[in-house]
């Protein structure tokens, strides 16, 4: 993999705000929250937020956005949809790359370092594999030159398999797949608890995978998680924490997830953004959760020094 990037640091942390209103008429209140903590980064959830329709911005949505954000004393990034999938079959594609380049569009428009869409899966039972890598390379090639001259890097993160799907990149793969792309302004977002979670499904070595995803992120979801697919029968959230199974988004050190480690032997790509990814229902621990994120940073950087 020559493209790789060496880290020349952490550029901040932040957390990932729980959009509860489609108007975002409670943001202001979230972003004092965010200013009271200190945090570098807020990751705003476009995917949420009734601002594109038909792959169209409506504008005095995006208007009333921006000024929602003026002032603040951190930067943004933008969670973009999950439903986007550059895997997607030919004739459905180009709805998604249109749903892409508006948000791109908006990431811009707010000033946005990093704009994060999930990688794309295949799920047709007639569709080919290798093809539809090759379809989300070329849609990718694109994005990142939509994205470039407005300073935002599409970073496409690591998922695991849900639902009916044939084929999702594992972490190692999505870093080939980014090195192949070869697209400075196409990076990685390295969800550590999808990684986990996803090698348990592969049966897949953990920690080499996230090793190799590192070099390519510039930009980290950090949540906890026990690495178990959901597989029990259960109605409340309450029970999956009580199995530990599926994407929990738990508070760091409730899980089994070794961060540790994970900043001692990851090198993560120029300028990465550690951003927390933490369920609603978990929202008294944030104060605390903010705490342990600026010691993981630290851990990352002093990782660093030491390599240097």
């Amino acid at each position: 993999m020559a493209t790789a990037v060496q880290s020349a640091g952490i550029r901040g942390i932040g957390y990932s705000i729980r959009a509860t209103s489609p108007d975002f008429d409670d943001l202001a209140g979230k972003l004092d929250e965010a200013e009271r903590l200190g945090v570098d980064f807020v990751e705003l959830p476009l995917f949420a937020w009734t601002m594109i329709a038909g792959g169209r911005i409506i504008p005095e949505r995006l208007d009333k956005l921006r000024r929602c954000l003026e002032g603040r004393p951190f930067g943004y990034t933008v969670h973009g949809h999950l439903a986007i999938n550059l895997m997607e079959v030919p004739s459905q594609l180009p709805a998604h790359e249109r749903l892409l380049a508006a948000a791109i569009e908006v990431a811009g428009a707010v000033g946005a370092a990093n704009l994060v869409i999930h990688t794309g899966c295949v799920r047709d039972p007639d569709d080919y594999v290798r093809v539809a890598y090759v379809r989300q390379r070329e849609a990718l090639q694109k994005a990142g030159d939509l994205a470039a001259p407005l300073g935002v890097t599409v970073c496409v993160e690591n998922v695991f398999a849900f639902e009916a799907m044939r084929e999702t990149a594992s972490p190692s793969r999505l870093a080939e797949e980014i090195d192949a792309i070869a697209h400075p302004y196409v990076r990685a977002t390295l969800d550590v608890s999808h990684a986990f979670i996803h090698c348990t499904q592969g049966r897949l070595d953990f920690l080499p995978e996230v090793a190799a995803l590192a070099p390519f992120a510039r930009h980290v979801h950090v949540h906890d998680s026990f690495g178990t697919p959901a597989r029990s029968w259960a109605i409340d959230d309450a029970e999956r924490l009580a199995l530990g199974e599926g994407d929990l988004h738990l508070p760091l050190g409730w899980g089994s997830i070794p961060w540790e480690t994970i900043a001692d032997q990851c090198r993560l790509d120029a300028g990465a953004i550690l951003n927390l990814e933490l369920h609603r229902r978990y929202w008294s621990e944030l104060p605390l959760q903010i705490a342990a994120m600026r010691a993981l940073e630290a851990r990352f950087k002093g990782a660093l020094a030491d390599a240097a």
